[in-house]
């Protein structure tokens, strides 16, 4: 089974606003989108900013391709995670830099990386767990990965980069980034004393944002 071409164009524009964002560099990065029983994904070694339609991969939920188009080599994230969240139609994983040195730091809390800075940021982000470090290509990734997918739609691989699931690709696209501004306002006051917003407040304003969400889907 081959994924629509209107599937396609949807993940090509997720993927060309990554690049445009800036939110990878080179080939790194990738993003998926789940269409039916498949998920269309970008192909290994491609550069985000140009990838055509015709060059995604598609496979089915366990990883089985589906098409000659070589998946990203990370896929198997993309995978597990949409196992662990049969709601997510949709996921993002950059290498973003700032988001990335802070998944180089030593001191994070491992169940959220980073502090509610901004009211933006604690809509979009009910937290930011952090995954331990695997290799590249390491198939542990996908058991810790997964795991965590399974209560959280956003998640920090250590001395690697966020993973973000979401309803559509330009939301998840979306999140990553809020996710890569809130790790540069966190690493600009690294030392100073911060004021983050208070964990009821972050409760309060992620509930609000998501029922607005929710509501509008279905108004």
């Amino acid at each position: 089974m081959t994924a629509s071409s209107a599937s396609r164009e949807e993940l090509v524009r997720a993927a060309r606003a990554v690049a445009a964002r800036q939110l990878s560099h080179g080939t790194t990065g990738n993003v998926s989108l789940r269409a039916g029983d498949s998920i269309v994904i970008t192909p290994t070694r491609c550069e985000l900013s140009s990838v055509q339609p015709d060059e995604l991969a598609v496979l089915d939920l366990a990883g089985k391709p589906r098409t000659d188009a070589v998946p990203s080599k990370e896929a198997f994230l993309h995978t597990a995670v949409y196992r662990s969240r049969p709601q997510a139609r949709a996921i993002v994983h950059t290498h973003s830099l700032h988001a990335t040195a802070v998944s180089c730091l030593a001191d994070l809390a491992p169940e959220d990386a980073l502090p509610p800075l901004t009211a933006y940021y604690a809509m979009r982000v009910e937290a930011l767990p952090v995954v331990d470090y695997c290799a590249p290509g390491d198939q542990r990734l996908a058991d810790l990965a997964g795991k965590v997918a399974a209560t959280n739609a956003a998640m920090l691989l250590r001395n690697h980069g966020p993973v973000v699931a979401a309803d559509t690709p330009a939301a998840a696209v979306d999140v990553a980034e809020e996710i890569e501004q809130t790790a540069r306002l966190f690493l600009l006051l690294r030392g100073q004393d911060m004021a983050p917003l208070s964990q009821d407040e972050r409760r309060r304003l992620f509930t609000r944002s998501n029922d607005r969400e929710r509501n509008s889907q279905h108004g």
